[in-house]
């Protein structure tokens, strides 16, 4: 966290440093690391008994040194994002005064429990293509690229589905994992469709609080972390239980890394087939050691790349008047999984807010849905209203942000009688 915070991120050190050692986290101060400017590396340890190193590589952000390897990685910076703030006139400032959607913003700063505090960093709204209000914490701008967390899954549905429309991959097909590919083996059953709405029946345990738990080990202890996933046993029949799962966005990312003719078109892949083309100029989509991309997590970008991101999602797939994802990919991706008895997650995307987030009581319009993540990221598509609402924060207490009070606000005040 510390090395992408600095070499993705460009914030100090220090400042970091104070983020990851808040509320539950505190612990982490007795963590020592050491910074490499000239390697763009950082080492940590534990009093000296457990080390960990993260490496920076262009255009692929930072990967744990894990199981013998150095990160991969390609030489001379080709993937490295291009500058912030090229000219892209979809995003443009509204100039028109909108004194309660300011109070809104407002709000969405303010502490009102400081024991249990919301960091609100960045907030971006969206309303008929324009941004009609954006504010960010101090220290965090317009060009500061923010982690997404868990938002990474909603970005491997587009990359999919562009795929999908290149006739490289097959939603409903068996998917091209070799190990499942064994005589009999029951995993190879499971479709890229099972993956996309977390009814794989995969077993994974995404207890984020407990450090034994898979989600845990797979990303902070292992180098290759889609082999990991791909590695556990079915718990149910694929399609017939829904099960949130991180591992399964990962192996998602080795299925992408399978289809491609090599690791170069591969790391290359994000940038050229959906970065450059939204003008998401500051994103960075993280690989872990070997190479692969972390589909369920590590991905940063600025609050208005976010706002891109939603835009395309927004307009059913299409950008600039060319289509990007295939017709009908979006309503299949915000259709609930039919595993879900409660029906509030489609394909890597959420058709509610999850519950963490969701306060006592309320709804929003029908049609809203959601790339969401852990610490209360949001991008919020509201088709009904023409909206894109971006909220970025490092909230440790679920119960700190209620996101649905948040986007009814918003909607309210962007009516035009202003109720």
């Amino acid at each position: 966290m510390l090395c992408s915070g600095v070499f993705v991120s460009g914030r100090s050190p220090r400042a970091v440093l104070t983020d990851l050692e808040v509320d539950d986290l505190a612990m982490l101060r007795h963590v020592d690391a050491t910074l490499d400017r000239a390697t763009k590396s950082v080492t940590a340890t534990i009093l000296g008994l457990v080390t960990r190193q993260a490496v920076y590589r262009d255009g692929l952000g930072c990967a744990l040194a894990l199981d013998g390897r150095m990160p991969a990685g390609v030489a001379g910076g080709e993937l490295s994002p291009r500058p912030a703030n090229s000219p892209d006139s979809t995003l443009a400032i509204d100039s028109v005064e909108r004194d309660r959607l300011e109070a809104v913003v407002d709000r969405a700063f303010g502490e009102p429990n400081p024991l249990h505090a919301r960091r609100t960093r960045a907030v971006v709204i969206v309303h008929k293509g324009h941004i009609v209000a954006e504010r960010y914490a101090v220290g965090i701008g317009p060009d500061t690229p923010l982690i997404g967390w868990s938002m990474t899954k909603s970005v491997i549905n587009a990359l999919v589905g562009i795929l999908v429309m290149e006739g490289r991959l097959s939603t409903f097909g068996p998917v091209p994992i070799p190990e499942w590919r064994e005589p009999g083996d029951p995993r190879g059953r499971i479709t890229l469709d099972e993956l996309l709405r977390m009814s794989s029946g995969l077993r994974f345990d995404e207890d984020m609080a407990d450090p034994l738990a898979d989600a845990i080990q797979m990303l902070l202890s292992t180098g290759d972390m889609p082999m990991y996933a791909a590695a556990k046993e079915l718990e149910a029949t694929p399609g017939t239980k829904w099960h949130y799962s991180s591992g399964t966005s990962n192996i998602i990312a080795r299925i992408i890394r399978n289809v491609l003719a090599n690791d170069r078109e591969y790391w290359a892949f994000p940038r050229r087939a959906l970065f450059d083309r939204l003008g998401m100029t500051g994103a960075v989509l993280e690989t872990d050691g070997a190479g692969t991309f972390v589909g369920s997590s590590f991905m940063y970008a600025t609050a208005r790349d976010w706002a891109r991101f939603g835009m395309l999602y927004l307009q059913d797939g299409v950008w600039n008047g060319q289509r990007i994802l295939p017709e009908g990919w979006v309503e299949y991706t915000r259709s609930p999984s039919e595993a879900d008895p409660r029906k509030h997650y489609g394909a890597h995307f959420w058709v509610d807010v999850p519950d963490e987030y969701r306060g006592t009581g309320g709804s929003l319009p029908q049609g809203a849905f959601h790339a969401a993540g852990h610490e209360a990221q949001f991008v919020t598509i509201v088709p009904s209203h023409e909206a894109v609402i971006v909220r970025l924060g490092l909230t440790r207490y679920g119960d700190a942000w209620n996101h649905v009070a948040f986007v009814r606000d918003v909607l309210a005040a962007l009516e035009p009688s202003g109720g």
